[in-house]
């Protein structure tokens, strides 16, 4: 009996321990074979090291089986061959978004991955039906396949996936009825921009409206249905109207419009007399004073032909009569001239400046920008302030105090002018416009997209010039960092602009000017720390690399601010999700990108003292610029430390 029981034992101990089809071994094959058949950029797999050290494997604690595979963006292209990941039997999460894989997905596909709860395969090329195996997967709780080329009916198999907390189908080729689906655990669902008709389901009609927008569905949450066959009533039991009736309507109307169009005729007749009369009066009494009068709303026609006050005037409001003329007199007349600072050759005067040809750059947080082109061919830019609550004696002694400041990343304050009613900043002209612009401007075809050696260029050259200015005092900060405020030079370096003026604003105007941008424990914009100017400063990183606006962060659908949605996909995804889709493109810097992608999420940190300074941020990202600029790089560096000394 003992010798039994032995040879019983040591079968059961054999079977326990006996190896497996998803051992490390037969995974690691695996995930070699969809390497070599999806034809990707290098998948940063080290073949000489264990292959739960390579980026985006994530392996079970003892690791003998993979569980998590994570390849977002990751180029990968091609038709996935049937039987791919036939040997990954205890994977969780699968996610190959974002890449251009195309054709038909096989039926069997997914099949042996019966512990798969995640699957996302948004934003590639994928067509035909959805794929059988996916109903077979009865843990599934996450299923996004949004964005790609699926076509046919929505299969009334997804009720097989009791379990289904989001489903996302929206931007495809479906066509038909929506199921009537019984998933109870349902919480994501979007079948927007399909070609999709008839009655959203009852059990879905809970949904928000934007999940069915695109589509010619009907019912709740979108319009009744009764309302699309109103015009279907049986036997005709509408009476038509008659010829004559449909005759005298089509009659009435013509007469109607006849009317219409007249009155408004003699209107504008007798509006464009009054203004004629009105502009004739301003006319005579400005060009006293040597100023030419825009045109009608001059701000944004003003087309660079009318002088600097012309514009300031429209900005208040043209047709102001003597108002008007009165504070265009005040502004020669008052005795008072512009204050020029350091060594600024002094070639041009108030009554220059006011005689210059303006064009509006953009109305910003403190006033608005014009482009200033003097007749000795100056270009300069004047930013006329507004809500300056601070005395005449205050704003001075601030504005002397930003005058002083000189550094190659900040845009220099040449001159100012004050007077009671206009307060008037003059600064050099930066010919490339902002960094927000930039990266968020024209996406057409004729853009040039910003490489990785600029946008690194860009962030040293912006660190070195707010760590100048953190290095001025303790209580000396920027206030309003943001990429509107980050000019470029033609070479595209950095000039960090508008810095010391949020001390001259009243609390009032500035609530929400910095949104996106503001540090969390910020309460006064006035009062901005040097550790909230650092959050600021990650944020604009953020910015760069993922090439999202945070003032359009809302937009995702995690619908967080930018730092939580990059914190939340780093936590979730491998990191390469987050970067913009234009700097994938340069295999050899991704390990300089991940660590500048962590030094932003430092720098967001909620909590002000675990955050760096801005002396250690420009430390680290000067570091990595020195080893990602190994040859080209080097004069970007020593340029920065000429600049610092």
């Amino acid at each position: 009996m003992s010798s039994k029981i032995l040879i019983f034992f040591t079968i059961s101990i054999f079977l326990i321990f006996r190896p497996t089809t998803s051992d490390i071994v037969s995974d690691r094959s695996t995930l070699l074979s969809i390497r070599s058949a999806l034809r990707g950029r290098s998948l940063l797999w080290n073949i000489s090291s264990p292959t739960c050290s390579w980026p985006g494997v994530i392996c079970s604690p003892d690791k003998s089986s993979v569980l998590e595979l994570h390849l977002p963006g990751m180029g990968l292209s091609g038709q996935i061959p049937p039987g791919l990941f036939s040997n990954l039997t205890k994977l969780n999460f699968l996610s190959l978004r974002y890449n251009a894989l195309s054709g038909v997905i096989p039926a069997d596909l997914f099949s042996p991955l019966k512990d798969l709860k995640n699957l996302y395969l948004q934003h590639n090329l994928f067509s035909g039906p959805v794929p059988d195996s996916i109903f077979s997967l009865s843990n599934l709780v996450r299923l996004n396949l949004a964005h790609n080329n699926f076509s046919g009916p929505i299969p009334s198999s997804f009720n097989n996936l009791t379990g289904l907390g989001t489903l996302y189908l929206q931007d495809n080729g479906f066509s038909g009825q929506i199921p009537d689906l019984n998933l109870p655990g349902l919480v994501q669902f979007n079948v927007s921009d399909n070609q999709l008709s008839g009655s959203i389901p009852s059990k879905l009609s809970g949904q928000p409206k934007d999940s069915f927008l695109g589509t010619s569905l009907c019912g709740k949450p979108l319009n009744s249905c009764d309302n699309n066959n109103s015009n279907g009533d049986e036997g005709g039991k509408k009476k038509k109207l008659s010829g004559g009736a449909i005759a005298g309507i089509v009659i009435g109307c013509v007469i109607g419009l006849l009317l219409i169009l007249l009155l408004l005729f003699f209107c504008c007749c007798r509006k464009r007399s009054n203004k004629e009369t009105t502009r004739s009066a301003d006319v005579a009494g400005v060009k006293e004073v040597g100023v030419e009068i825009p045109e009608e709303k001059g701000v944004e026609n003003n087309g660079g032909k009318d002088g600097f006050l012309g514009s300031a005037i429209a900005a208040i409001g043209v047709g102001g009569g003597n108002k008007d003329k009165g504070k265009a007199e005040a502004i020669v007349g008052n005795g008072k001239s512009l204050v020029f600072f350091g060594k600024m050759n002094k070639s041009f005067d108030l009554d220059d400046l006011l005689k210059a040809s303006a064009e509006v750059l953009g109305k910003g947080t403190f006033g608005t920008a014009y482009k200033a082109a003097l007749e000795s061919g100056i270009t300069l830019v004047v930013k006329r302030l507004r809500d300056v609550t601070v005395p005449e004696k205050e704003f001075r002694e601030k504005i002397e105090e930003v005058g002083k400041l000189n550094h190659e990343n900040l845009v220099p304050l040449r001159a100012y002018y004050y007077s009671g009613d206009e307060k008037l900043l003059v600064y050099d002209y930066i010919s490339m416009g902002s960094l927000s612009a930039l990266l968020h401007g024209n996406k057409g075809a004729g853009r040039t997209p910003l490489n990785w050696e600029t946008r690194a260029g860009i962030a040293l050259g912006a660190a070195h010039g707010i760590a100048y200015l953190h290095a001025q005092g303790p209580s000396v900060s920027h206030g309003n960092i943001k990429s509107s405020n980050i000019l470029l030079t033609k070479s595209y370096a950095a000039r960090v602009s508008d810095f010391g003026l949020a001390q001259l604003v009243g609390p009032s105007s500035t609530p929400n000017r910095v949104a996106g941008y503001r540090a969390p424990e910020v309460t006064d914009p006035r009062k901005v720390s040097q550790k909230a100017d650092v959050y600021s400063f990650g944020v604009l990183l953020l910015e760069l690399l993922t090439g999202k606006a945070p003032t359009h962060s809302l937009m995702n659908e995690e619908g967080v601010d930018l730092p939580r949605w990059v914190q939340s996909v780093v936590r979730e995804e491998w990191t390469a999700e987050v970067f913009d889709l234009e700097l994938l493109r340069y295999q050899n810097v991704e390990e300089d990108m991940v660590q500048l992608l962590q030094l932003a999420v430092d720098c967001t940190a909620q909590y002000p003292d675990r955050r760096p300074s801005m002396a250690e941020v420009t430390n680290r990202v000067e570091e990595l610029c020195r080893s990602s600029f190994v040859d080209s790089g080097a004069d970007i560096i020593d340029n920065a430390e000429v600049q610092t000394a």
